[in-house]
């Protein structure tokens, strides 16, 4: 069989059904995570003077805390997809409840909520990635009677 099918042809005893594409799609987001979003993250916690602002200083130590489990992601990257979920759900959020409001004002780019915009716009990529079959079997599917 040529390589292009095997990303697209699953093996059941090696990674439960998920197709190689999408193994490898979940890693290349963790990945980004860990290249893109873990310095920022980890430069504004370490580099921080003054007294917090507790909501602020609470959304640095969570922006920090996902990348950075990105790691663990690389490695197992189905038993990791409750951290997918996490950044799916909150990039869906924001853009919903605080982009999409500036979009429709025609205030959005050219601020700095549009270049926070602009980085979350691969949220369909993601999106795509995640083995939704899977992801309800084992995350959100009633345990099934013995």
């Amino acid at each position: 069989m040529n390589i292009i099918a095997r990303l697209f042809t699953s093996d059941p005893l090696r990674d439960e059904g998920v197709r190689p594409a999408q193994i490898w799609g979940l890693r290349l987001f963790y990945l980004l995570m860990l290249v893109f979003v873990a310095p920022v993250a980890w430069q504004g916690l370490l580099a921080h003077t003054g007294p917090w602002d507790p909501l602020r200083a609470i959304a640095t130590a969570v922006w920090a805390t996902y990348p950075a489990l990105a790691l663990f992601g690389l490695i197992h990257p189905l038993r990791w997809l409750p951290l997918m979920f996490f950044a799916i759900g909150y990039k869906a959020l924001w853009l919903a409840f605080v982009a999409y409001p500036l979009w429709q004002l025609d205030a959005l780019w050219g601020t700095q909520t549009g270049e926070i915009a602009a980085s979350f716009l691969a949220l369909p990529l993601l999106v795509v990635v995640v083995p939704w079959g899977y992801a309800w079997r084992t995350y959100f599917a009633l345990p099934r009677r013995a």
